[in-house]
């Protein structure tokens, strides 16, 4: 990401999105943002900056430890800078919600968190400040929670399917957020901090078979659920043994995608978070949280997509969808009027394209593109007639083409994403 810069440090763990990075960044937030407004979540903004209050009223505030930055305002009031969003939301829906009537809510925001970890790395894989959907619902009874839970269990895998990943759901600790159902989605990666324990059988379930319909939803909870699959903290040899026959045991590293959480009423207790019911009695909320790391998915794909020197990115989330390569010499107005007329007929075909118009030989050219990651090319070079251009999928095949045929190739490639 430093290489082709798409981010620069700031200081430790905290770094400036620069546009290459931005734009993917925002392409990922999009599909995020689909995905949770398909399952009837509703988009809300909240503070980075918190009162200290909420979180003493839930007990967390003592107990979160360092990672969470701790600041005074002018006034001498205890602040603090979001590692989370528990406590805010569940302040905004008691001051707003009061009876039964209104539920079941599932409210989301995408915004700026910040944990201060003791060893920022890997980038933006491990940083302090970080971009980040969260999303919270609150429900009547445990039944309904559990609904909730698994309508975002499939929007989930629906959005890093998109993303052209596989994330395979995983059994796995509450930490410091509690409760006592918990998954992580964890994608394969050899350099993941990680380690997952599965029965590959899971990669054969097809989640298309499956619509947002309580039915359908459970039934996809309990195909994945008879696989086993857990992350280190949850593992056990003999179980996995017992369990997975030798031939389909996976032990491997993965990178965490997303994270998925149903704690019922340990927030809205201490918070007194109650709506009434039909009969006048008041009954706690019950609650789940569910996270999706949007900066840390860049680090993500890169790790998975990224290979021998070539990225690679999913149609979905490409910076650009084509690069115009050539060879642009001083004085040589003939390449670059041809590169500038193609420019300006995908522009207004609404095709995102990129022209590189530096002087750097061609060879230097196919070496940053190849890095870059942009997966489609179009090449001004010897095979290049008055009509005709190469066209060329990064590290894949060459197609000799009229600029038409490229545009209709490229309108269709998008559409099938």
């Amino acid at each position: 990401m430093l290489r082709t810069g798409m981010i620069k440090q700031s200081s430790a763990g905290i770094y400036s999105w620069l546009p290459l990075g931005f734009k993917v960044m925002k392409k990922i937030e999009k599909i995020v943002r689909e995905e949770q407004n398909k399952i009837g979540a509703q988009e809300l903004l909240m503070p980075t900056i918190q009162s200290a209050e909420i979180w003493k009223e839930s007990g967390r505030y003592d107990d979160y430890g360092e990672e969470m930055l701790r600041i005074k305002d002018r006034q001498n009031r205890e602040m603090l800078y979001g590692p989370t969003n528990e406590e805010q939301v569940t302040e905004i829906f008691r001051s707003s919600v009061k009876s039964y009537k209104s539920l079941p809510q599932l409210l989301y925001h995408i915004q700026w968190k910040f944990r201060d970890e003791i060893r920022p790395r890997f980038g933006v894989m491990r940083c302090r400040e970080f971009y980040m959907k969260d999303a919270y619902s609150f429900d009547v009874t445990d039944e309904e929670a559990l609904f909730s839970y698994n309508k975002f269990f499939l929007s989930y895998l629906r959005t890093f399917k998109r993303l052209n990943l596989t994330a395979i759901p995983m059994a796995a600790d509450t930490g410091p957020i509690g409760g006592e159902l918990s998954h992580e989605f964890v994608i394969l990666a050899e350099t993941g901090e990680s380690k997952i324990y599965s029965d590959k059988r899971i990669f054969d379930i097809d989640i298309n078979e499956h619509s947002n319909d309580d039915n359908s939803i459970k039934e996809l909870r309990d195909k994945f659920d008879k696989f086993y699959a857990v992350t280190d903290e949850k593992f056990n040899k003999e179980n996995f043994d017992k369990k997975v026959e030798k031939e389909n045991q996976l032990h491997a590293k993965g990178i965490e995608v997303g994270h998925i959480f149903y704690f019922g009423d340990k927030y809205s207790k201490p918070l007194k978070c109650s709506v009434d019911l039909q009969d006048g009695k008041k009954v706690d909320v019950k609650m789940g949280s569910y996270g999706i790391g949007v900066s840390r998915l860049v680090g993500a794909i890169i790790e998975a997509k990224f290979n021998n020197n070539i990225m690679k990115w999913p149609q979905s989330v490409t910076p650009f969808d084509v690069a115009i390569i050539t060879s642009i010499k001083k004085g040589d107005s003939e390449n670059l009027n041809k590169c500038e007329k193609i420019y300006r007929f995908l522009k207004e075909s609404k095709i995102d394209v990129l022209f590189d118009d530096t002087e750097d030989n061609l060879s230097a050219k196919f070496k940053k593109f190849d890095l870059i990651g942009i997966p489609y090319q179009i090449i001004l070079g010897s095979k290049t007639t008055d009509d005709k251009f190469e066209f060329k999928e990064l590290n894949g095949k060459t197609e000799i083409l009229t600029i038409e045929e490229i545009k209709n190739k490229l309108l269709k490639i998008r559409n099938l994403n």
